[in-house]
């Protein structure tokens, strides 16, 4: 089992509006500013009908994630299989520092031969960020599900940059 670091952990879908720093956080659990302003009570909670299986502070997201990896072309990503609730889907973590836009494929295979498929969309900066594929019903458990993401350069014939997927085993002295 691999920890990720909170900011990771946390990250939204891509496309999703970033700096939102304290987004989700009451404002009264929120520390105050830099000049001293005052906290500010929380707005009232959502009705339990509208939030059904929330535990704390939301619902308990699991992720499955193979290594941290990177090539030497390099491509650095980690790629998992997450759940929550009744949800699964697939998500990876990657940067691009190769200068040039590259065409990752992210794929979830689950049960039954089901496999949902997802091309992300990269820039030539190398920003981390994140795809994931659309969430599913989970069918069985969540170990019956399996991500991989091949980052290949662009066009049909671009060479394959990395493969990486969420039940890779890491290999000892590596």
């Amino acid at each position: 089992m691999i920890a990720l670091p909170l900011a990771v952990s946390s990250a939204g879908q891509v496309g999703e509006a970033t700096g939102t720093a304290g987004k989700d956080v009451p404002a009264a659990v929120r520390a105050p500013g830099r000049d001293g302003a005052e906290l500010l009570p929380a707005a009232p909670a959502a009705p339990a009908a509208q939030a059904p299986r929330l535990l704390g502070l939301g619902l308990a997201t699991a992720a499955r994630c193979g290594p941290e990896l990177s090539s030497p072309d390099g491509i650095e990503a980690q790629t998992c299989v997450m759940t929550q609730g009744e949800d699964t889907w697939g998500r990876t973590y990657y940067r691009n520092t190769t200068g040039e836009a590259v065409d990752p494929v992210l794929s979830l295979m689950g049960p039954g031969g089901r496999t949902v498929q997802t091309h992300c969309t990269t820039g030539t900066d190398d920003e981390p960020a994140t795809c994931e594929t659309p969430r599913e019903r989970t069918r069985g458990g969540a170990d019956a599900y399996t991500a991989v993401t091949e980052f290949a350069g662009r066009g049909a014939d671009g060479p394959l940059l990395l493969r990486s997927g969420s039940n890779s085993e890491v290999s000892p002295g590596s």
